[in-house]
């Protein structure tokens, strides 16, 4: 059994903050991804999806004289650290098994490789999957994050993905 479900993170206040922030269908997107990734690669499914859905939580938007600038966000970008930090504190005060917690918040954190000073970091299983989600799902030019999605849409999304998890369980 589950302590936190998909629903549970979707409709707490401060995860709606954030994912509304960065691009719920994006995040949407990347939760499906990281899930059927999660299968195909023999992982925990529910751990996957949770990343994959709060992965972006941490994003800042970059402006300059009014616009969105993109080459400023990558130059200065640490949104993996800030979502990593995010996301553990919204799964613990949701009371998710702290240990899933913490898996969660490094797969967040190793993500992108948007904040290292190389890439050559070797990741974990998960934390390569929910790279492979996200990547599946970027446009050009960060324009991934500015689709949307209806409100009743994902939260129906939301529930077919917890069912879908359950019956892996």
């Amino acid at each position: 059994m589950r302590d936190v479900t998909l629903l549970n993170i979707f409709e707490h206040h401060i995860a709606q903050k954030y994912l509304n922030r960065s691009g719920l269908a994006h995040a949407i997107a990347v939760a499906y991804h990281a899930f059927h990734l999660g299968k195909k690669h023999q992982l925990d499914v529910d751990i996957a999806a949770k990343a994959g859905l709060l992965h972006d939580m941490g994003h800042y938007t970059w402006y300059k004289n009014g616009k969105w600038d993109y080459e400023l966000y990558k130059q200065n970008d640490i949104h993996p650290i800030k979502g990593a930090e995010r996301a553990h504190k919204l799964l613990i005060r949701l009371g998710e098994n702290p240990i899933k917690a913490k898996t969660i918040a490094l797969a967040i954190l190793f993500h992108t490789d948007s904040f290292l000073p190389s890439n050559d970091i070797v990741r974990t299983p998960l934390q390569q999957i929910v790279k492979w989600a996200d990547e599946r799902d970027e446009e050009e030019g960060g324009m991934h994050h500015y689709r949307t999605i209806e409100y009743d849409r994902a939260k129906q999304s939301i529930i077919r993905l917890d069912q879908w998890i359950e019956r892996e369980g």
